[in-house]
């Protein structure tokens, strides 16, 4: 069945702004969603996956190169062709193994053949894309630890069975979980680019479109897609507007003073927080047809961006986004 609609998403405004901002500008680094069961984090990410512009690869590539000389030399490839796919958004399963995400030599063919030949693993088809990880604060440390080198480098390395191979693997991680089953890892946190939480919707009227829209989508599937795949179509060509318009967003001295006064303010570590908030208010810029970045767009992505970067502080009960917004006010009135 064609996945829900993003733009029949009811709510839940911040999640896909911040979605919609990631597919705008990769480099922003990733979304956690955090919240209840129930709340459409799932739902949403897989929406994106129609959402998204398609993608020009070459045919057969593993790693989906968008050139035949960035292809690698283990692809074997023999044809060089062309063509477009949809932006490929990966699931990472909780209990996968090491050998599933890096992937590992080629059983069936060492067997079979007799031949050493590598057989890519997840990390390769999400290159170019989304990586989503359900659950995302249950995931083994091991693997944590592999996403953690990844991130970093933008490649992944194996080196294992006489075996040595490199391939890019640069993705936009997507992450979900419930607070209430465990923290996630500092080092993991740190890596994703923005952070959003999610509410069950309290009020009467929300909670019955919900109902409505997810009864006419399960029950009326083409007319309801029908309905929505405009939108959606023109969501989408907002975005490939917002890309093209992005490198040409102004950015002046006060705008990046604004970006490092309210990090120091907040306390927040390193200067990850600056750079991911000045990318993200630029992707909001463009995508709201702004040509200069401004004071309000700061605002806006400021609670994005570092509500998952502050430090604990044991005197002041408020949560992460009170404390931003608090933070804001004084520092960007």
């Amino acid at each position: 069945m064609t996945p829900f609609p993003f733009s029949a998403i009811v709510g839940q405004d911040e999640m896909k702004t911040a979605m919609i901002l990631t597919a705008i500008d990769p480099k922003i680094g990733g979304v956690l969603v955090f919240g209840d069961r129930g709340t459409g984090k799932s739902t949403a990410v897989r929406a994106l996956a129609a959402l998204l512009p398609p993608i020009e690869v070459v045919k057969g590539c593993p790693v989906n190169s968008a050139r035949p000389e960035d292809c690698p030399d283990w692809a074997e490839l023999t044809a060089i062709e062309i063509e477009t796919l949809p932006t490929p958004v990966v699931d990472l399963p909780l209990g996968v193994s090491e050998d599933r995400v890096t992937g590992a030599l080629d059983i069936e063919r060492a067997l079979t053949r007799g031949e050493k030949a590598f057989q890519a693993g997840l990390l390769a088809r999400a290159n170019r894309g989304y990586l989503y990880i359900d659950e995302v604060n249950l995931l083994e440390d091991h693997i944590v630890d592999l996403l953690l080198d990844v991130a970093q480098s933008g490649e992944n390395v194996v080196e294992r069975e006489g075996m040595s191979i490199r391939h890019p693997a640069r993705f936009v991680l997507v992450g979900s979980g419930n607070p209430e089953e465990g923290e996630l890892r500092p080092q993991l946190l740190d890596r994703f680019g923005l952070s959003v939480e999610v509410t069950s919707p309290t009020g009467i009227e929300t909670r019955i479109e919900v109902i409505r829209r997810r009864d006419a989508y399960e029950n009326d599937h083409a007319g309801f897609m029908a309905k929505w795949q405009p939108q959606d179509a023109a969501l989408r060509a907002r975005i490939l507007d917002a890309r093209a318009a992005l490198p040409e967003i102004r950015t002046s001295n006060v705008a990046l003073h604004d970006c490092a006064s309210v990090c120091l303010a907040l306390g927040s570590d390193g200067l990850r927080g600056e750079l991911t908030l000045l990318r993200t208010a630029r992707a909001l810029a463009a995508y709201e047809g702004a040509t200069e970045l401004s004071r309000a767009h700061i605002r806006a992505a400021a609670p994005m961006a570092l509500r998952h970067r502050l430090r604990r502080d044991p005197l002041d009960e408020a949560g992460s986004t009170a404390r931003v917004a608090r933070q804001l006010a004084e520092t960007l009135p």
